[in-house]
């Protein structure tokens, strides 16, 4: 009886791996959150909304909601490093979502009904450099490329 192996036939571009290290901390960031200790104030820990006082790390309040959302957005990095094309987009769209997030944080208000996402000033610095360094990863990491297929 032969047994199917399945090897790579072409080793991952750097975009691809870049990816899969993002998609990565996306998902251990998305399960840290839900680990009392790691996450302070872990008792106050609501579904969505700004009323919840959990802090990753001591430093990035959060909620199961946007633990969640990490969790997803792992997956989805994971997922789309499968190929170069989904990786960069991964990448890219991720980076510009993370752009809104960091706008959507300095325009709303922390104690206003319409922040279901709950973000402090430590989530908008952050947010504004995941997403200009994922779209710089996207960018420079497949520069040249679409000439060199073309």
């Amino acid at each position: 009886m032969a047994t199917a192996t399945h090897s790579r036939t072409t080793p991952r571009t750097a975009v691809q791996k870049t990816s899969l290290a993002v998609g990565g901390v996306f998902l251990l960031v998305g399960i840290l959150g839900f680990v009392p200790g790691i996450t302070s104030n872990y008792d106050s820990l609501q579904f969505a909304g700004h009323h919840s006082e959990a802090m990753l790390l001591g430093l990035f309040q959060v909620s199961a909601l946007h633990n969640i959302v990490h969790l997803l957005f792992g997956a989805a990095g994971l997922l789309l490093a499968r190929t170069a094309t989904g990786a960069r987009s991964f990448l890219l769209y991720g980076g510009i979502i993370y752009l809104v997030l960091f706008v959507y944080g300095l325009v709303v208000p922390e104690d206003s009904a319409g922040d279901f996402v709950p973000l402090n000033s430590l989530d908008n610095i952050l947010h504004l450099v995941l997403g200009a360094g994922m779209i710089a990863l996207a960018v420079t990491l497949t520069k040249g490329r679409a000439k060199a297929h073309a």
